[in-house]
């Protein structure tokens, strides 16, 4: 199939460009409106109890978080001073009404009541302010519209509270992504071209970058009309996208190049421009159409060979990224399901661009994709003429073969020590301090709780709600009698340890309900918090035997409830998550074994890396080098968003390694040749693509946001670990330690595989090449080598008795012209027969193993043409009768036992044993019984 979509793209390639221009373009228009559709928040449980108080808080009783907190300061005046009263006063007085709802400032109140209002020194003061509005984008406009009115002559201003952060914190996230591509960009180009060798073939994967940024931004705008977005997404979707369109792009180039080199080479196509060489201009332009002809078919062949091997691997690669983020779906976290909504969308994107907009400029650029051709890439360089065989990454996959107990041994424990910092860990909230240093709204939140009374204190609000609440009673009113069931209850509240005050601050006569707001000498994250909403929970309260409703907010239930959210929807995530990994992961290599190793080497960077996270951001160990200011914790919600995400990024270099891996293994069916084989075509690649992504993280990494670094360093310590250790040592060491049994399929799976099969049904063979007669066993059954060749019909009347053409009748000179073998994968070439025809070129077959040399009489033949039908005869080959028996003329037509009948040797009886054997429709392997050979 994706061999057709390679041959597809190719034959409509300039139509392909075309579209997606267009689309681009529109992407692009619609995908800038997404900035104005963010919503802030969406860390709460919407289910929780703490996440109903603050709605009716907002809704009822009046928020406890006001819109916008006005700080006013003065060098020399208190705000006792009758001029620092007359400028508040009169600047707040003149707000208008429409776009403000509720102002409360220090002279709102009389006596005790204003002291919380005023600073330690009483040079500042702040005022709340209540925007109208429901929605954040209002409440955002609202404030720009009253903000320059609020400036006071005299007094310098300072803005803070909610919508001042959520705009901070989103123009923050634009300026980290500009700033991110902007540092990548040039350094990105240059690792390219060191890796490619090429200036041509480093573009495209930058180009791919571009367009999944784009695209992604545009999914992002439909999804906010689906769910709310916050602006958090952006850079999380931003990262993702650039990342794994140039990883995706570097392993489709990687194979185009391969398989357009390989198609060259078998059709004796020279590099470069050939048809220079020419001194006339008529003679160029010949050599020029012909050499165009001959490359268009090997072009084409290169291109649908990529999207059948590296192209379906990126695909599988694909779905099982998108599962995994597919995991935040589950979370009732606005935060996390739409980070999984756009993450799934983004992973898509870089998909599409790898697999439809690269492979159609690479069937533009054909050979020019090697434009600006660096040294050590060309042919005569030491570098090309290098024997694969001898490349760090197939010694270093032999060495892990031949010694894989040290290199597990010592990748385990750099793990175990790298997790246990993780076995502290302290989760903590989203706060102004996840902004920079010298952000102007983090510093009005941090003045009011460093110079005001009770600035630092965050109360644990309780809202008693229920029919038997008097509708007429309201608690602000003088002389009111409060309700003895409800006065008990405030002093029940007020006398648990650590409280140091209980009072109520709202009434809803509509709703039924009254809040109390209990504030404690705790910080909000301590466990002695902790205890103290638990025990307020575990209380009751009734009237006349009916129980009342009690609900328990504040920021420490918040994130109590967060924890409590996240724990009950972590094992569902893992669980749906492993299934459908593994189920994707069976469908490709059609084994159980291995899509059990590659879950466990995932959690194993995972780990890895939730210890580093703890090392660096909770201990505080990275706070000098990334400059961020260090909670004693780290916030929640990131942490699952870096375990599927990097879950995600460990299962893409896994499918990777072992897809070619796999492609070695069912050439030789030798564990430690496909092993050694498979690192040594994808351990460079994977380490680069590990290079490239870990410079696109590195940037993300310097943020101004403190979430986003952390998530950096997740993810580029995961991706460090992964492709250092786990791909490079750890996964060789446990297929050698698993052997054959890493391909291991029960018979009652085989057929159920063979029905979800993802491979690659159809050979693919460069054009103009001959494809293999089927393969025939290593230990030849025969005295006499053999091989395929064209039936020679004896002339009219020539033909003996026998029906075998006689050599010196069939051909005057006695000999048959044999085909010439086929240039072997990873094997010294050899120089063409001189009788080779040149009509047809061979087969271009990987090697599978060394193998006897009485095997290499086994030649391909020539396939018939259109509508023709193959006709095979057994020749011997030449020079090659066998020790003892008179030397056959090549192409003679093989006479079995021409010097008698060979004796039969003596036999042992044969003996059984298990093996590991295909299954009959080539769907997988199976635990069988196999007859050892009878020993002389």
């Amino acid at each position: 199939m994706l061999s057709g979509l390679g041959r597809l793209i190719h034959r409509r390639r300039w139509t392909s460009l075309v579209l997606i221009l267009i689309m681009t373009g529109v992407a692009g228009a619609w995908g800038l409106g997404v900035f104005a559709k963010f919503k802030e928040g969406g860390f709460e449980d919407p289910d929780a109890s703490s996440t109903l108080v603050a709605k009716l808080g907002a809704t009822y009783f009046g928020s406890t978080n006001p819109d916008v907190l006005v700080l006013y300061s003065s060098d020399t005046m208190t705000v006792d001073d009758p001029r620092f009263e007359a400028s508040v006063v009169t600047t707040i007085a003149r707000l208008p009404k429409a776009q403000v709802d509720e102002i409360i400032s220090y002279w709102s109140f009389n006596g005790e009541a204003a002291r919380t209002f005023a600073s330690h020194d009483r040079h500042s003061t702040f005022v709340a302010v209540k925007l109208k509005g429901k929605e954040g984008a209002d409440k955002t406009e609202n404030y720009h519209a009253v903000k320059d009115r609020m400036a006071a002559p005299g007094l310098d201003v300072r803005y803070g509270g909610s919508v001042p952060l959520g705009e901070e914190f989103g123009k923050q996230v634009v300026a980290d992504i500009v700033r991110a591509e902007t540092i990548t960009a040039l350094p990105l180009l240059i690792l390219l071209v060191i890796l490619f060798g090429a200036v041509m073939a480093s573009v495209l994967p930058i180009v791919v970058a571009v367009f999944s940024t784009v695209g992604g931004l545009a999914v992002l705008h439909v999804v906010t009309y689906t769910a709310d977005v916050t602006s958090f997404a952006l850079e999380v979707v931003t990262m993702m996208g650039v990342g794994l369109a140039i990883d995706y792009s570097l392993f489709i180039i990687s194979r185009f190049r391969e398989e357009l080199q390989r198609g060259m080479a078998a059709q004796g196509l020279p590099p470069g421009k050939p048809w220079k060489r020419e001194r006339d201009k008529a003679a160029r332009k010949a050599a020029k159409k012909a050499y165009r002809t001959a490359l268009k078919p090997i072009r084409e062949a290169a291109l649908a060979a990529t999207m059948a091997t590296a192209g379906r691997t990126i695909m599988v690669s694909g779905i099982t990224v998108s599962a995994a983020l597919a995991g935040l779906l589950l979370f009732p976290q606005m935060f996390l399901r739409t980070i999984g909504l756009a993450g799934i969308a983004t992973v898509m994107v870089a998909v599409f661009g790898a697999t439809v907009l690269l492979p159609t400029l690479l069937a533009l650029l054909g050979p020019r994709v090697e434009g600006g051709q660096m040294w050590w890439r060309r042919p005569t360089a030491k570098r090309a003429r290098r024997d694969p065989e001898s490349g760090f990454w197939y010694r270093l996959g032999h060495s892990v073969m031949k010694h894989p107990l040290p290199y597990f041994a010592v990748v385990l424990v750099i793990l175990g020590v790298m997790f246990v910092p993780f076995l502290n860990v302290q989760f903590g909230s989203v706060d102004a301090r996840v902004l920079p240093k010298g952000s102007p709204t983090r510093a009005v939140v941090e003045t009011i709780k460093k110079d005001f009374p009770n600035g630092s204190v965050e109360p644990i609000d309780v809202v008693v709600s229920g029919d038997l609440i008097p509708r007429d009673w309201t608690p602000s009113g003088k002389g009111d009698p409060i309700p003895p069931y409800l006065e008990q209850f405030r002093k029940q509240l007020a006398s648990l340890p650590g409280v140091t005050e209980a009072q109520f601050t709202g009434y809803s006569g509509s709703y039924g309900g009254v809040r109390i707001s209990v504030t404690h000498k705790y910080e909000p994250m301590d466990q002695h918090a902790q205890d103290l909403v638990t025990k307020i929970r575990g209380l009751s309260l009734s009237k006349d035997g009916y129980p009342m409703h009690i609900d328990v907010g504040g920021s420490t239930a918040a994130q109590m409830d967060l924890m409590s959210s996240l724990m009950r929807s972590l094992p569902k995530m893992a669980l749906v998550v492993g299934i459908a990994t593994f189920v994707l992961l069976f469908m490709f290599f059609g084994s159980i074994v291995l899509p059990l190793k590659a879950i466990v080497m995932n959690v194993l960077s995972i780990g890895a890396s939730f210890g580093a996270i703890v090392w660096g951001f909770q201990y505080g160990h990275l706070a000098g080098l990334l400059d961020f200011t260090p909670t004693g914790g780290v916030e929640a919600t990131s942490m699952i968003l870096i375990l599927a995400v990097v879950f995600g990024l460990s299962m893409d270099y896994e499918v990777f390694l072992l897809s070619r891996i796999r492609e070695e293994w069912d050439l030789t069916h030798d564990n430690r040749v496909a092993v050694a084989s498979g690192m040594q075509h994808t351990g460079g690649i994977i380490t680069s693509a590990a290079l490239l992504f870990l410079l696109v993280i590195a940037a993300f990494s310097m943020a101004g946001i403190t979430v986003v670094k952390l998530i950096g360093v997740g993810m580029f310590v995961a991706v460090v670990v992964d492709a250092a250790l786990v791909r490079s040592l750890l996964v060789p060491a446990t297929m050698r330690f698993m052997g054959a049994a890493n391909w291991w399929l029960p018979g009652f799976l085989a057929g159920l595989h063979a029905r979800m099969d993802l491979r690659e049904r159809n050979a693919l063979v460069p054009a103009g090449a001959t494809v293999a007669p089927p393969r025939l066993p290593d230990e030849q059954p025969f005295p006499y080598a053999i091989n395929w060749a064209d039936a020679t019909p004896p002339p009219t009347g020539a033909a003996p008795p026998n029906g075998h053409a006689r050599p010196d009748i069939a051909d005057p000179t006695g000999m048959r012209p044999a085909m010439p073998e086929p240039p072997l994968a990873r094997q010294d070439p050899e120089p063409p027969s001189p009788n080779a025809p040149s009509a047809k070129a061979p087969v271009d077959v990987p090697r599978a193993r060394r193998r006897p040399a009485t095997n290499a009489a086994f030649q391909p033949a020539p396939q018939p043409g259109a509508g023709e039908s193959p006709k095979l005869v057994f020749r011997t080959a030449p020079d090659d009768a066998g020790p003892g028996r008179p030397p056959q003329p090549e192409g003679a037509p093989w006479a079995p036992w021409a010097d008698g009948p060979p004796q039969p040797a003596p036999r042992t009886a044969p003996r059984s044993r298990r093996v590991i054997v295909p299954n009959p429709d080539g769907s997988g392997w199976h635990w069988g019984e196999e007859q050892d050979a009878p020993n002389p």
